[in-house]
C-alpha cells in the first residue's frame, strides 16, 4: 500500500474543517490532523528503516520563525535514533579553520536514518553574513560551492530537502516579546537575537540572495508562510511526507504474550519520591 491516502485527495488549498486560511487554527482541529500525520511519519520510520534510505531535512528562517515548534511536532512520535535532531553550537577555533561545511559533513544521514538541522551550512549565507561574522568574499564563495556540495550530497543516495520558514516582522516581534515575559522561553532568547532583530532589512537582502543561488533542481528550497504556526507545522510535515516515495507495508497483527506473575514484590515505600502532587 503506497502512502497516499485519502486526505491527499482533498483540494489542497481549501482549509479543512470549515476553517479559513486567515483564521489561527483552532487546537482541537491542529490536534486531529497532526495525530493522523504522526501515523504516517512512523510508517516513514519504517520504511526508512527497511530500506536502509538516508533523509536529510535543513531548517531555516529568521529567530522566531517557529523551526524548533515544526521539528518537535516532526519528532515527537518517532524514535530518536532514526529521526536525529542536530543543533551545532558556534564553531571551535579549530572548526573556523576548516572547509565551511566541513563539519556537516559527518553529521549527514547513513542508512536507515533521518537527520534534521536546525540551522545548517547555511549559517554562513544568514546570520554569519548579517553579523558581519564572515567576509563577503567568503559567502560568495559559499554561496557558489554550496549547490556542488549538495549535489554530490544527493548523488550519494541522500534524499535532501531544504525548508525556509516565513515570518512577517510584526509576529517575530510578538514571538520575541513573549520569550522576554514568559520564563518558560526565555532560553530561547540570546544576546545574538537582540542584535539581529534590528536588522531585518540585512536578513531579507541575505535571504533573498541565498534563495536565489543555491535553489537548484536536485535541492530547491521550499518556503513555508509560519506566522500561523500550527498550520506552517502541518503543511511542512504533509510536503515532507509527499515529497519521500515511501511505502507502507500492512501493520502485523500483534498481540500480547501470556505471562504469569509469581514472584513476590519488593516493598518500594522506603524508596518513594514526595507525592507533591
Amino acid at each position: 500500500m503506497n502512502k497516499r491516502n485519502e486526505r491527499e485527495q482533498e483540494p489542497e488549498s481549501e482549509p479543512r474543517r470549515g476553517a479559513t486560511a486567515s483564521e489561527p487554527m483552532k487546537r482541537k482541529d491542529y490536534e486531529a490532523e497532526l495525530k493522523l500525520l504522526h501515523v504516517e511519519l512512523v510508517r516513514l520510520q519504517e520504511w526508512v528503516r527497511r530500506e536502509g534510505q538516508k533523509v536529510c531535512l535543513v531548517f531555516e528562517g529568521r529567530d522566531g520563525a517557529g523551526k524548533g515548534g515544526v521539528i518537535k511536532a516532526l519528532t515527537e512520535r518517532v524514535s530518536p535514533r532514526t529521526f536525529r535532531v542536530v543543533a551545532l553550537p558556534a564553531p571551535t577555533e579549530r572548526e573556523k579553520s576548516q572547509m565551511f561545511i566541513q563539519r556537516y559533513l559527518g553529521l549527514l544521514p547513513a542508512a536507515g536514518e533521518i537527520v534534521i538541522f536546525d540551522r545548517s551550512w547555511y549559517n554562513r549565507a544568514g546570520v554569519e553574513r548579517v553579523m558581519r561574522f564572515c567576509s563577503e568574499k567568503q559567502v560568495d564563495s559559499f554561496l557558489a560551492a554550496a549547490p556542488k556540495v549538495e549535489s554530490a550530497i544527493v548523488d550519494s543516495g541522500v534524499l535532501l530537502l531544504k525548508y525556509w520558514l516565513e515570518v512577517s516582522p510584526d509576529e517575530q516581534t510578538k514571538r520575541l516579546t513573549e520569550r522576554i515575559h514568559d520564563g518558560r522561553k526565555r532560553w530561547k532568547l540570546t544576546e545574538m537575537d537582540l542584535k539581529s532583530y534590528v536588522r531585518w532589512n540585512e536578513y531579507t537582502h541575505a535571504r533573498d540572495e541565498m534563495l536565489e543561488k543555491t535553489n537548484s533542481p536536485w535541492a530547491p528550497w521550499h518556503v513555508a508562510l509560519s506566522d500561523d504556526k500550527r498550520r506552517a507545522r502541518l503543511n511542512i510535515i504533509t510536503h515532507f511526507l509527499k515529497s519521500i516515495p515511501y511505502e507502507h507495508e500492512r501493520d502485523k497483527n500483534i498481540v500480547l504474550p501470556k505471562r504469569i506473575i509469581e514472584t513476590q514484590e519488593r516493598d518500594l515505600s522506603s524508596l518513594l519520591i514526595p507525592a507533591s502532587f
